[in-house]
């Protein structure tokens, strides 16, 4: 086919760049536009990658296909893509260690932004077992230094759909910790400006308070935009039927750009997107951004628009045919950038802790911070052994801890519900552990043993700028550090506390170590294993 071919050449000839000529999308109040000739940007959407599950809050490792490292594929389908008008396709997991050049560019040069998930299968905050780690913010960063480059980069997700009921919003909080740390890095590392933000489920009992919640306090600590994945339009639905006119009226003094991150209800096959009339339409494009349709492969779920067969032959369905046929006729033309003057500039409210919301608006949980891991460690008498494998760091961790209601543990407590969080709360499981057996030795005589799993270590002298992040930290980890973390940041775990009164819990993939349960106020201490 001749505008594959043309496709693929295009590809070719610009795998060598850097990135293609492409204007950036930037953000004014709460609305996209193309930073040099001002047009409002709307997006047309498409999510697309293969073998994923678009709910990223798993502990599970799983083997994934990158979609935009897979060159032949990704310059295949934008003749696809390109005949729905795409502008836009979203992507739940990349792999940085691979190069993304040969798509990004062949995208870039068919008009098509990217928005990335900074997330993968076993490395997210999960949900039943949140935190916000070292380890993690390696995950995002490094997402984030490979996708910078390509001025096709709209934005990334910090998070999708990870507090998904009102038992389990208190997680939220470790999301928003992401999303300060993510853009504080791309600051930092002097990046061009590229939005963060989160994208929700569309849940009527914690819904307003998400958005609510994600948007308020500090803009350096707020979401840049705001992604709604949402199916309530199903069939011959309407702007009313679908609930589309609430979910409207809510955002309509919200001061940050808001989209459909995913929609396309498919409980009435084959879909006709009617809604895509309404969507870019004058109800709705003052407010909403666009959207992006769910989703471009056929698979077991149903939302296909496309199937690939084994030998890499593309068939579209009925679902491709009337998106196309929807899509043609919008054409929303929104304002120029130099002609908007934003009267949405307020932060929203903040939620209160409730039986609905279980996240405290301040303080977030500490900055992910490998200098002050490394000089808490760097400072240890006593450590763990070499030798004990960390599923058995357990053991350990539920003795310490339960001893002096907790006293000895305080340094790693996170607790979002009242905002009660220790300065090494985001350390690898290796060094929180070395932390309190430290705590521990220095109080009970002979305490540096556990037969065997512990041994003394001989602290090394603290540098000045470790001097000032210890100091801070406090003696029993108590303390706010409030000196940013080095630009470069590294580890290898990942961790979180249990909902609400929890603390500390060490997750490493395939099982759950056991965790400490402190009362209000860090009394009334009992055990628990998950």
């Amino acid at each position: 086919m001749k505008s594959l071919s043309l496709a693929v050449a295009a590809g070719a000839l610009f795998a060598s760049s850097v990135s293609a000529a492409v204007d950036p999308i930037v953000i004014k109040g709460n609305k996209f536009f193309y930073k040099t000739n001002g047009t409002q940007f709307y997006m047309r959407g498409v999510a697309y990658q293969q073998g994923i599950s678009s709910n990223t809050s798993q502990t599970e490792t799983l083997d994934f296909v990158d979609p935009l490292a897979d060159s032949k594929s990704c310059t295949r389908d934008i003749e696809f893509l390109s005949k729905l008008r795409t502008n836009t396709i979203r992507v739940y997991a990349l792999d940085p260690t691979k190069n993304h050049d040969a798509c990004m560019n062949a995208l870039a040069d068919a008009g098509i932004y990217v928005v990335a998930d900074l997330s993968q299968p076993g490395e997210s905050i999960n949900r039943e077992d949140a935190g916000w780690t070292t380890a993690l913010l390696e995950r995002y960063t490094s997402v984030v230094d490979m996708m910078q480059k390509y001025d096709n980069t709209l934005g990334f997700f910090a998070g999708n759909e990870v507090s998904n009921q009102p038992n389990n919003t208190y997680a939220s909080a470790f999301v928003k910790a992401a999303v300060r740390d993510t853009k504080a890095y791309i600051k930092a590392k002097s990046y061009r400006t590229i939005g963060v933000g989160y994208a929700t489920n569309d849940d009527a009992d914690i819904r307003e308070n998400l958005a609510s919640y994600f948007d308020c306090g500090n803009r350096e600590d707020a979401i840049d935009f705001w992604g709604y994945n949402i199916y309530s339009w199903c069939g011959d639905s309407s702007f009313q039927k679908s609930g589309y006119d609430v979910r409207t009226k809510e955002f309509e003094s919200f001061d940050v750009p808001v989209f459909f991150a995913e929609y396309g209800c498919n409980q009435v096959q084959p879909r006709q997107f009617t809604e895509v009339q309404a969507l870019y339409g004058s109800q709705m494009n003052d407010i909403w951004s666009g959207g992006i349709v769910y989703m471009y492969f056929q698979e077991a779920n149903d939302f296909g628009l496309v199937s690939v067969d084994s030998s890499g032959t593309v068939k579209t369905n009925d679902d491709f045919k009337a998106l196309s046929s929807q899509i043609a006729k919008v054409n929303p033309t929104g304002v120029k950038m130099a002609d908007f003057n934003p009267t949405n500039t307020v932060a929203a409210s903040c939620p209160t802790v409730n039986s609905d919301w279980g996240a405290v608006a301040t303080p977030l949980p500490p900055a992910a911070n490998t200098d002050l891991c490394s000089c808490m460690t760097d400072g240890l008498s006593c450590v763990v052994s070499s030798d004990v494998d960390e599923k058995d760091y357990s053991d350990i961790f539920d003795f310490v801890c339960g001893e002096k209601k907790g006293a000895y543990c305080v340094g790693i407590a996170k607790n979002a519900t009242t905002g009660s969080f220790g300065a090494y709360g985001m350390c690898t499981p290796q060094q929180q552990l070395g932390y309190v057996l430290d705590q521990y030795s220095k109080n009970v005589t002979g305490g540096c043993d556990f037969k065997g799993q512990a041994k003394s270590n001989s602290p090394k002298s603290a540098s000045n700028s470790c001097k000032s992040l210890l100091e801070q930290a406090g003696p029993q980890g108590t303390g706010t550090v409030t000196s940013a973390p080095g630009a470069a940041q590294t580890g290898k775990s990942s961790q979180g506390a249990a909902p609400g009164m929890i603390v500390p819990s060490f997750s490493t993939g395939l099982f759950s170590i056991g965790v400490y349960v402190f009362g209000a106020g860090l009394s009334g201490a009992a055990m628990i294993l998950l």
